[in-house]
C-alpha cells in the first residue's frame, strides 16, 4: 500500500463541498425519519408484521421505477433532477408532519407515503451518484466516493441519535417537521452547484433500447454484477435494523433513547473504518478484502442477535458497520471506475435494485421471520444466511475473489 493521504482532499472543490453539504443535510433528516417511521408504526400496531410492510412499501416502487430513473439520469440535467427530487421529498415529509399533528395518520397513510418516497428515490439516487464526475476532477473522484460513504454513515449516526431523543421530547411529529426543514436546506445548497463539464459521451434516448443497454452492460461485467449480488444477499439476510425497535423496547429494554444509540452504533464503526480506508493509498487484493468484510458483517450480525447485553449489542453493531463500510467503498469504487460515463446512471439504477431492494425486501423477510420464530432467532438466521451466500458467490464467481484492482486508488 502507498503512504496514507488526507481522506478529505476532494473537499477543496467548491461544487463538491456544496454537494456534500446538501447530501448530508438531506440524509440526516431522512435517517431521522427512518427511525421515527419504524418506531411510529410499531407503536400504532405493536406487531412486527407492520415493520415488514415498511420494507415492502419501499421495495416495490424501486423495482418498478429504478431503471426508468437511471435512464432519465443519463438524458436530462442531473442537477435539475436532484432539485426536483428534493422538492418532492420535502412535500412527502410535510405530509407526514401534517397527518401526525392532526391525528389522521394511519398505517395505510404511512405505507403510501413511504412508497411515494421510494419512487422519488428511484430518480434521485442515479442522478446523485452519476453527477460526481462533473463536479470532481478525475484524479479526486475515488476520494469523493469514499467521502460520500463516510458522510452517509455520519448521517446515520447523527440522524438516529437525534431522532431517539426528539421522539422522547417532541413526539413523532417533531421529527417529521425537522426532516421537512432538512430537505428545504438541501435544496438551497444544491442551487449553488455548477457542474463544470458534460459527462455523457453520446446521446441517450428514452426508450426500451436504452434501458436494455444498461442491463446488457451489467450482465456482461462479472466483477460488477458479483458485487451487486453480494450487496443484495448481505442486506437481504442481515437486515437487523428494522427489528431494532423490538430490541430496544422488549429485549434490551432501553426505550427510544437507546433505540437511537442502537441505530447509530453500526455507523460509528463504519465512520472509523471508512476514514482509515479512505486515507490509504493503493489497495491490493480488493476482491478478497471485499469478501472478508462481508463475512465480518454477517458474523457480527449473528453475535448481535445472540447477546442480551446493551453494551455488547453496541459493539457487535459497530463491527457490522465496519465490515459493511469497507465492502461499500470497494464495491462503489469498482463499479464507478469500470462504467463508461454515458452508462453510469443506468448502471446505478440496476444497482439500486440490489443495494436498495435488498434491505427493503430484507426488512420484510426479517419482520415475517421475527413474527414466526422470534426476533433474536430471525437476526441469527439472517447472519448465517449472509455467510452462506457470501461463500457461494466467492466460489461461483472466481473473478471476484481474484480481483486485485490495480487500477483503483481509494
Amino acid at each position: 500500500m502507498k503512504p496514507r493521504q488526507s481522506p478529505f482532499r476532494a473537499l477543496q472543490f467548491h461544487n463538491y463541498r456544496l454537494f456534500l453539504i446538501a447530501y448530508m443535510i438531506s440524509r440526516i433528516g431522512a435517517e431521522m425519519q427512518v427511525v421515527v417511521l419504524n418506531w411510529h408504526i410499531y407503536q400504532i400496531t405493536n406487531t412486527t408484521w407492520s415493520l415488514a410492510l415498511i420494507g415492502l412499501s419501499r421495495f416495490i416502487p424501486i423495482i418498478i421505477f429504478s431503471l426508468i430513473g437511471g435512464t432519465v439520469a443519463d438524458i436530462i440535467n442531473r442537477k435539475t433532477m436532484l432539485v426536483i427530487s428534493q422538492i418532492c421529498l420535502t412535500f412527502i415529509a410535510l405530509a407526514f408532519f401534517i397527518t401526525t399533528a392532526n391525528g389522521t395518520i394511519t398505517p395505510l397513510i404511512i405505507y403510501v407515503l413511504v412508497a411515494l418516497g421510494a419512487v422519488v428515490a428511484s430518480f434521485d439516487t442515479p442522478a446523485r451518484q452519476s453527477i460526481l464526475p462533473s463536479i470532481v476532477p478525475k484524479q479526486y473522484f475515488i476520494n469523493a466516493v469514499g467521502l460520500n460513504t463516510i458522510m452517509w454513515q455520519t448521517a446515520v449516526v447523527l440522524g438516529p441519535s437525534l431522532a431517539g431523543f426528539m421522539i422522547a421530547g417532541m413526539g413523532e411529529k417533531g421529527v417529521y417537521l425537522i426532516n421537512t426543514l432538512c430537505f428545504f436546506a438541501s435544496i438551497i445548497a444544491l442551487f449553488g452547484i455548477h457542474p463544470t463539464k458534460t459527462v455523457v459521451e453520446k446521446p441517450v434516448s428514452f426508450n426500451l433500447a436504452s434501458v436494455w443497454e444498461g442491463l446488457h452492460f451489467v450482465k456482461n461485467s462479472p466483477i460488477i454484477y458479483s458485487t451487486m449480488f453480494l450487496d443484495f444477499f448481505a442486506t437481504f439476510f442481515a437486515s437487523a435494523t428494522v427489528l431494532l425497535p423490538v430490541f430496544a423496547k422488549d429485549i434490551l429494554k432501553v426505550g427510544p433513547q437507546g433505540l437511537g444509540i442502537l441505530y447509530a452504533a453500526p455507523s460509528l464503526g463504519a465512520i472509523l473504518a471508512g476514514l482509515f480506508v479512505s486515507s490509504l493509498g493503493h489497495i491490493h487484493h480488493q476482491g478478497r478484502i471485499l469478501i472478508i468484510s462481508v463475512f465480518v458483517y454477517g458474523l457480527a450480525t449473528i453475535l448481535f442477535g445472540i447477546t442480551k447485553s446493551f453494551p455488547l449489542a453496541l459493539v457487535f453493531l459497530a463491527l457490522s458497520g465496519m465490515g459493511d463500510v469497507v465492502s461499500t467503498i470497494i464495491r462503489n469504487t469498482i463499479r464507478q471506475l469500470k462504467t463508461p460515463d454515458h452508462l453510469r446512471g443506468r448502471m446505478i439504477s440496476v444497482n439500486m435494485i440490489f443495494f436498495m431492494g435488498g434491505p427493503q425486501l430484507g426488512e420484510t423477510e426479517s419482520g415475517i421471520l421475527a413474527a414466526l420464530v422470534g426476533t433474536p432467532a430471525a437476526v441469527v438466521v439472517g447472519g448465517v444466511g449472509t455467510l452462506i451466500a457470501t461463500g457461494l458467490i466467492a466460489i461461483l464467481i472466481p473473478k471476484l475473489r481474484k480481483y486485485h484492482g490495480d487500477e483503483v486508488v481509494v
